[in-house]
Parts: C-alpha cells; sequence; structure tokens
C-alpha cells in the first residue's frame, strides 16, 4: 500500500489558556506544565464537516486524484452532529464521490485502525483507492467546567489517500492494532437520553468525557513503549532504522514518559500539542502534514505513527516517507 496524498484542517477560532483563566480556576502555568498546551483550536462558525470536507479535497488533490477515483472512505470519528447520517457518508456527499463509505470508531487511535483496515481491503483487491478521513470534535464532548478535562481536547481533521502498490513497494512497512476492553472505563462517554416511559426510568448520565488521567498515564508509560519496540522488531528492523516518532497528541508528559523509555532524542519525536491540544483521531495526520510542511520531518525518511485512545485501543505503523505525500 503507498501514501499518495495527504491534507488537513483546522477551525479558526484558537483557544489559549489565558482566555481559558477567565472562567476556570486555572493558569497558563498550571495547564502548560501538566499538558504541554498552550492553546487548542475550537469549533465556532464552522461546521465539522466542512473541516473534513476540506482535509479531504486537499489530500485528493495531494494525490492527483479527484473524488470519482476513490473506491472507498474510512471515516474515523467519535462524535459530530449527528449519530446518523455517518460522517463519511456526509463527507462522501459532498466531495461528490460515489463509493462505498464506513464510519469506525477507535478513538484516538482511530487513524492507525483506519489504515489497517485500507490495508485489508487494498489487499483483498476490493478497492485501489482509498480516502481515510478522521474529523473530530472533543470540544462538544467536554465539560467546559471541567479543567482536568477541556484544557487538554481541541478540534480538527485529518485526511490520506492510500493505493494499491503495483511496483511491489510499499511504503506501510508493518501495522498492527491492539484492543482491551477490560479497561475500556478508563476513558468514556455516555450517551443521555430518555426510554420509554412506561418502564423504570433509566439513571441520569454525565453528557461530557469522564478519564481517569493518572490511570491513562500508567497504562500508556507502561505499555506503549514496549508495543513499539515490538513493532519495529516484529518488521526486522532496529531503533536506529527509525528515523522519527510521530505519536498521537494526547499529553506532553505521556509523549515525553514514552520518549524516555524508548531512549528517542527530542529532533526524533514530532509534536505540535502545544498548539493544537489533544484532536483524537486527527492528531497524527496533523502533526504529519505541519511537520512535513514546516521541514521539521524529511521525506525520504522512515517514521513511527502511533496512538492510543478509548477502549483502550492502541496501534502503530511504520512507514516510508516518500517525496510527493505531502
Amino acid at each position: 500500500m503507498k501514501i499518495i496524498g495527504t491534507g488537513s484542517a483546522h477551525p479558526k477560532c484558537a483557544v489559549t489558556n489565558e482566555m481559558l483563566e477567565k472562567f476556570l480556576d486555572t493558569s497558563d502555568e498550571w495547564i502548560t506544565e501538566r499538558t504541554g498546551i498552550k492553546e487548542r483550536c475550537v469549533i465556532s462558525s464552522e461546521k465539522l464537516e466542512d473541516l473534513a470536507v476540506i482535509a479531504a479535497n486537499k489530500a485528493l488533490e495531494d494525490a492527483g486524484l479527484t473524488a470519482a477515483d476513490i473506491d472507498f472512505i474510512i471515516c474515523s470519528n467519535v462524535v459530530n452532529e449527528y449519530v446518523t447520517p455517518a460522517l463519511s457518508c456526509i463527507i462522501q456527499g459532498k466531495i461528490g464521490a460515489t463509493c462505498p463509505t464506513v464510519d469506525i470508531n477507535a478513538a484516538c487511535a482511530g487513524f492507525v485502525f483506519a489504515m489497517d483496515m485500507a490495508e485489508d481491503k487494498i489487499q483483498c483487491k476490493k478497492a485501489k483507492n482509498i480516502l481515510i478521513v478522521c474529523a473530530e470534535e472533543p470540544s462538544r464532548m467536554v465539560s467546559w467546567k471541567n479543567r482536568s478535562t477541556c484544557v487538554l481536547f481541541g478540534d480538527g481533521a485529518g485526511a490520506m489517500v492510500v493505493t494499491a502498490s503495483e511496483d511491489g513497494i510499499d511504503d506501510v512497512i508493518s501495522i498492527d492494532i491492539r484492543s482491551d476492553g477490560s479497561i475500556g472505563d478508563l476513558i468514556s462517554l455516555e450517551l443521555a437520553g430518555q426510554n420509554c416511559p412506561l418502564v423504570e426510568p433509566r439513571e441520569e448520565k454525565s453528557q461530557f468525557i469522564k478519564m481517569n488521567g493518572k490511570e491513562v498515564y500508567r497504562f500508556v508509560a507502561r505499555v506503549l513503549p514496549e508495543y513499539v519496540e515490538q513493532l519495529v522488531a516484529n518488521a526486522g528492523m532496529k531503533n536506529e532504522d527509525i528515523d522519527y516518532l510521530i505519536p498521537h497528541q494526547a499529553n506532553m508528559r505521556i509523549i515525553q514518559a514514552v520518549q524516555e523509555r524508548l531512549g528517542y532524542s527530542d529532533e526524533k519525536v514530532v509534536t505540535n500539542i502545544e498548539r493544537f491540544g489533544n484532536t483524537s483521531a486527527a492528531s497524527i495526520p496533523l502533526a504529519l502534514v505541519e511537520s512535513v510542511e514546516q521541514g521539521k520531518v524529511k521525506l525520504g525518511s522512515t517514521a513511527i505513527l502511533t496512538g492510543f485512545g478509548a477502549g483502550m485501543t492502541w496501534g502503530g505503523a511504520i512507514v516510508r516517507l516518500r517525496e510527493g505525500i505531502c
């Protein structure tokens, strides 16, 4: 499978830590020290589908394809304006594609899960050109009175076009996904609503995300470094063969803990969490596109894309970043 195009989009409205100080018991120093985040973009006049379409069209243009060339669309998304129709269907209609679509929800690990699904589709010869879109609006699912969660998240969208390799050389060297539902309560978002008036009323539920931050940190700091090392070993590679680590932008403390365990230098680890916060499944493609555009990541290099999210879910892909993918 080859990567032939990428794109990204984020809202115009940037919310700084100083702005949050006006209505939260917090400070720029407190947020920065604990998360590494200085600001995040949140949807205001736009809609999430608008960002998704912008990112998708950029990826198509980058790939030199039109919507008519796409055989399948995979959208990773946790929450948007609609329970149904699926966001992938909305994107398909707005870009003018006619192919089948599907939404997946692997939370913040969704981009890698979408890549894995795309590779399977291509290997089974059920599709040649696949559009992956990760569009997320976490600002819709946090309580803006809860400083432990609302300071973390931002909105955004990232997209990638992948295609079948015709020369036998794949850009995706290795890919792997994992899940562990036994610890699914570490991060959760319940659906609020009413049931039939003829039965016993349901217990009222919170409409906002719940997260056990300390346990999430412990889990990721313990599991992800070992997982990345195994991913590299299973590909027949060594750490020195990896030029960059592009992780899910969850929290700078988590990223640094993983980096330290792996023994990677600062130059090897790509971050943009300071400006965008945690954009869930969109964070990896957003970081990839920006780092290439700014010259922080050199094309012709090898990178690990890895993420973790609610479920719990986690995954990783080792990819070649060829000239022309961004």
